[in-house]
């Protein structure tokens, strides 16, 4: 989340954001998942001179799913949520950001809970977003 990255918007078109996601779904086998994310806004495809140019959008996703345990019952519950996209930059705002968004993890009971868990099934993947 900390490494910069060539070709794509920069932080003041939200060109570089992550996020941390997490519930129960079908597609994790309706297993509690935690899922780490970042979005990519690729720049360097197709002409920029064109009114109705768009960069592409890239999502690399770390998602660890985890067995049943009371400690996430709750995940059910609520459907699960996110943290929403922080854009900071790289460098000390992007520090500061996940420093916060750590302590967010760290207030959420379950969350904090399946970050110390060891996970069942992890997949890491990279797909287009848009």
């Amino acid at each position: 989340m900390r490494v910069p990255v060539e070709g794509i918007e920069g932080p003041e078109d939200d060109g570089d954001g992550f996020i941390v996601e997490w519930g129960v779904w079908a597609w994790t086998g309706d297993r509690p998942a935690l899922s780490l994310g970042r979005l990519l806004a690729v720049n360097e495809d197709g002409d920029r001179q064109d009114q109705y140019w768009q960069p592409q959008y890239w999502k690399v996703e770390f998602q660890a799913c985890f067995a049943e345990d009371p400690a996430w019952a709750d995940l059910h519950i609520s459907g699960g949520g996110d943290s929403g996209f922080d854009h900071a930059a790289i460098g000390q705002p992007r520090a500061n950001a996940l420093a916060e968004t750590r302590r967010f993890i760290d207030q959420v009971l379950s969350l904090s809970a399946m970050l110390r868990s060891a996970p069942i099934d992890i997949k890491v993947t990279l797909d287009r977003a848009d």
